[in-house]
């Protein structure tokens, strides 16, 4: 079984700051900054492609809860907000799991940007442009 369906289930143990019907909020266990929560949809799921429109907004609304409920607490300057989806991002399970992180001016991190090398792409602007409008 799903390491986060066993957590979602009280199966397995888990610091649980948030949950409704939607989801469940726990503290990552290998945190990159204090307060590093994950939000679990309740319906296994690998990738958002996977959920309607309702159940893809009402995740996304716990994930602006926890970030309301971790700006009140621990007063963080900032958040990143992000998900590896699919293996080829760095997803290690295979369930949707949302990365609610404070950040701090002084923290010393990054931007999303920097999550990946910057390469010299072999198309234009113009020409990725046309393949992804063509693709409709």
């Amino acid at each position: 079984m799903c390491l986060f369906c066993e957590i979602i289930k009280k199966e397995r143990d888990a610091k649980i700051v948030y949950e409704n019907d939607w989801a469940v909020a726990v503290l990552d266990v290998l945190p990159v900054a204090s307060g590093h929560t994950l939000i679990l949809p309740k319906k296994h799921v690998e990738t958002i492609l996977e959920l309607s429109d309702e159940e893809l907004g009402n995740i996304f609304g716990v994930a602006r809860e926890v970030a309301k409920l971790l700006k009140q607490t621990l007063a963080p300057d900032g958040f990143t907000i992000g998900i590896n989806h699919g293996k080829a991002s760095g997803q290690a399970i295979e369930h949707l799991h949302i990365h609610i992180i404070p950040r701090w001016r002084t923290d010393g991190g990054g931007s999303l940007h920097s999550v990946v090398p910057k390469k010299d792409h072999n198309e234009s602007l113009e020409e990725l442009y046309d393949k992804i409008v063509a693709k409709k």
